[in-house]
């Protein structure tokens, strides 16, 4: 039977529509913002020196994309190996995977973000803000907070860590 448990009907709904609202904006107002600045560089350098350097920042792009692709599968490998988790590593890849797609994008305002996402200086930074999202999204929000209550537990205590799961054994 569809729908029979309290979580199908409202929250798988609602919570796939504030996504495409953004998605749908995003792909309507990121090409208007490029070609706006594409415009406002040409009006300032002129439009060949724009051309040039938005072919320039494609090469940086695609040429920091390959090396730091290359470590990151390095590093990757290197933690599989070694038996750690692989939690940064992995965050690191899909990093500058979204941070390479982004640089393929013509214009000045995606490569300035896909950069962001690439530069070894500025990734640990944005690694973060990655984890906080995931975190958030996993726990809900409320329980990502540091010293947050915890659904279910008994008042006054607070499981060890986040990565805690508390309950108990039921013999049957």
């Amino acid at each position: 039977m569809s729908g029979s448990t309290p979580y199908a009907a409202g929250a798988a709904g609602s919570r796939r529509r504030p996504w495409r609202l953004w998605l749908l904006l995003a792909l309507l107002i990121v090409p208007v913002l490029e070609i706006a600045a594409i415009i406002a560089v040409g009006k300032v350098i002129g439009g060949w020196p724009t051309v040039a350097l938005l072919l320039f920042e494609s090469f940086l792009g695609a040429w920091l994309v390959r090396r730091e692709g290359a470590r990151t599968w390095k590093a990757l490998n290197t933690a599989l190996t070694t038996g750690a988790m692989p939690s940064r590593q992995l965050a690191d890849a899909a990093l500058v995977l979204i941070g390479g797609t982004l640089l393929l994008t013509p214009g000045f305002l995606t490569d300035i973000v896909g950069f962001f996402f690439i530069l070894p200086v500025t990734r640990p930074i944005t690694r973060r803000l990655l984890e906080q999202a995931v975190r958030a999204r996993l726990l809900g929000g409320a329980a990502a907070a540091a010293g947050a209550k915890f659904p279910g537990s008994r008042p006054g205590h607070r499981p060890a860590s986040p990565d805690t799961v508390e309950g108990r054994v039921v013999d049957r």
